[in-house]
């Protein structure tokens, strides 16, 4: 499974283009409140050899070195992407490594957008909500509207109430970026009107800026899954298209 350096990259993203990458997690390990069953980087207990987490210092000299070099090499990088090998607003720096990050990218590199995969889980902490609110592309998953099939394909670690992630994501007024998961799966479809109807109602009541729909590309943990096409996706969403939404579709 996939395992990331503090800093790496710049690699092709299917939503961002030119992504530089920065894992805030072990490098060797994985760290995680979800467990979910389509994570490219494995289950969390195959993922616990390495727990050491980087520090702000650690991140401000790497990511440093990694943009003055992109720039003397003429590298285009469109996003500086906190991903990474679990959930990055876990590291307990983390506000402060958002700080470091916008200050280098206004200085080496500021044609490019600063942006987060967060499963939002920590948006009542308030640090974490105010750096969230900074960077240009806070991406937040929701993946179900309904707690019970968030326990089938997210597996949240400890308490998660739907409702509360929503509460949360409603303080930013709209502008993010929702991020969701379609596929298939024992127990899971992401096409089920029990599932999809629900979930409509909650981008119509957040009105994000932008909904992103992505599907399986890469090896999944856990077995029997299915992919969904891009085509098949945008039938599904095309009600939201109709009303207006901005929504992105990866396959």
């Amino acid at each position: 499974m996939m395992r990331e350096t503090l800093v790496f990259g710049p690699i092709h993203s299917r939503r961002l283009g030119s992504s530089l990458g920065i894992n805030l997690l072990p490098e060797k390990g994985k760290l995680c409140n979800f467990d979910c069953i389509y994570c490219e980087c494995g289950w969390n207990k195959d993922g616990r050899g390495d727990t050491r987490i980087p520090t702000a210092e650690e991140l401000r000299i790497a990511l440093e070195a990694k943009l003055r070099a992109c720039r003397e090499g003429g590298e285009r990088i469109d996003s500086i992407t906190f991903s990474g090998d679990g959930e990055p607003t876990l590291n307990p720096a983390f506000p402060s490594i958002v700080d470091i990050t916008l200050s280098l990218r206004d200085r080496l590199y500021p044609e490019a957008k600063v942006s987060v995969l967060s499963n939002a889980t920590r948006l009542d902490d308030p640090a974490v909500f105010a750096a969230l609110r900074k960077v240009d592309n806070p991406i937040l998953k929701l993946d179900a509207a309904d707690d019970a099939s968030v326990r089938v394909v997210n597996r949240p670690q400890g308490r998660y109430r739907v409702a509360d992630v929503v509460a949360g994501m409603r303080r930013f007024e709209g502008d993010f970026i929702l991020q969701t998961m379609f596929l298939r799966g024992p127990g899971f479809d992401s096409s089920a009107p029990e599932v999809l109807l629900p979930w409509m109602d909650v981008v119509r009541d957040l009105h994000p800026r932008k909904v992103m729909v992505y599907t399986l590309a890469r090896e999944a943990p856990a077995q029997g899954l299915e992919a969904f096409t891009a085509e098949q996706m945008r039938t599904l969403v095309r009600p939201l298209l109709e009303e207006g939404f901005d929504i992105q579709i990866n396959d």
